[in-house]
């Protein structure tokens, strides 16, 4: 049984915190860094009562909620469970819809459950405001061929959001048509237009390869991935052929992934800073209860948008976080399976 408030929806509860209502309600504004502790240790004492994998996960480690007072006593649960698990904090019915990770061939998927859609676009939008300004300012042009071509790709649903929003008749979505591409980016170039590409890494090589051009009112923010069409490159080898290639002085970088509803925006050499619902911690490589707010090691990460399913999530990510919280991925753990949506080693 859900009710809605203000739009949003929630599961019917008796009683609900000050700080879970705020994030179940989209008031994202009331988030800033004096409260993030705070709301992040009322998440975790909210998903432990209504998310039965996460108490399972958590009382196997002998956690008892009632003595975690700061953040790095919270668990952290691993990113695989989103491919074995139904990752669900509290009584809902179906599904607005699910993301869904590309994996590869024979690999089981990850899957996350996003039962308010509208929440999923406040955190969106209120962190993309943070770092870009108004979308409406913007034509979106997405060249995502490898996740248009399947259901579910978060990363679509996150460019549709922010076309949809921005109601701009020329943005759109891009498989390969890179002649049509080239002329309207130059079209929107001579009329002085910002305009935001967002695109996977190799369809970006390959645009960039074939129609070199001057781009002064463009946003060119890559969001990671080979997906087996070329060979790995690091993150500077990517981004120096982009900025020769169309005479940029950054490329700007998207780091998200299918269990995630929050990102972190990269503005030049793959730096990071999260938006206002996410945070980084780092963990001990070798011991995974180790942790610290900055430092180098495998990325921990709190996305307080994730209030419906969990908002504690160990990634394979390798990265450096430093002291004012802005981060850098280096990679990923040797044992994880790649992802198509994976940043790469820098």
């Amino acid at each position: 049984m859900t009710k809605a408030i203000c739009g949003f929806m929630q599961p019917k509860l008796n009683k609900v915190d000050e700080n879970i209502k705020l994030i179940i309600e989209g008031r994202f504004e009331s988030i800033n860094a004096d409260k993030f502790n705070d709301i992040a240790l009322a998440v975790f004492r909210y998903q432990y009562a209504n998310n039965e994998v996460y108490r399972s996960f958590a009382d196997s480690l002998r956690i008892i909620p009632e003595n975690v007072a700061e953040l790095n006593k919270i668990p952290f649960l691993p990113v695989s469970f989103f491919k074995t698990h139904k990752i669900v904090s509290g009584a809902w019915p179906d599904a607005v819809f699910i993301f869904e990770s590309s994996g590869t061939t024979g690999d089981i998927p990850s899957r996350h459950y996003v039962y308010d859609d509208k929440l999923y676009e406040a955190a969106l939008l209120y962190g993309f405001n943070k770092f870009y300004g108004k979308p409406e300012d913007y034509v979106v042009l997405a060249l995502l061929p490898s996740y248009l071509e399947r259901k579910n790709a978060s990363l679509v649903q996150m460019a549709k959001v922010l076309m949809e929003t921005g109601s701009r008749i020329e943005s759109g979505f891009y498989l390969d048509e890179w002649g049509n591409l080239h002329e309207l980016i130059m079209k929107l170039e001579n009329a002085g237009q910002k305009t935001l590409l967002l695109g996977v890494t190799f369809a970006l090589l390959d645009f960039a390869s074939s129609y070199p051009m001057k781009l002064k009112n463009t946003i060119v923010m890559e969001t990671g991935g080979m997906k087996g069409r070329r060979e790995e490159w690091t993150r500077k080898q990517v981004h120096d052929l982009l900025k020769k290639q169309w005479q940029l002085n950054n490329v700007h970088s998207e780091y998200g992934m299918t269990e995630l509803l929050s990102q972190a925006y990269s503005k030049s050499d793959g730096i990071f800073a999260c938006s206002p619902t996410m945070k980084v911690i780092c963990r001990d490589i070798n011991d995974p209860l180790e942790l610290s707010e900055y430092g180098t090691g495998c990325l921990n990460i709190i996305d307080l948008a994730n209030i419906h399913s969990c908002s504690f999530i160990a990634t394979d990510d390798i990265g450096t976080i430093a002291a004012d919280g802005i981060f850098e991925v280096l990679g990923r753990m040797d044992h994880s399976a790649l992802r198509g949506c994976s940043l790469m080693a820098v």
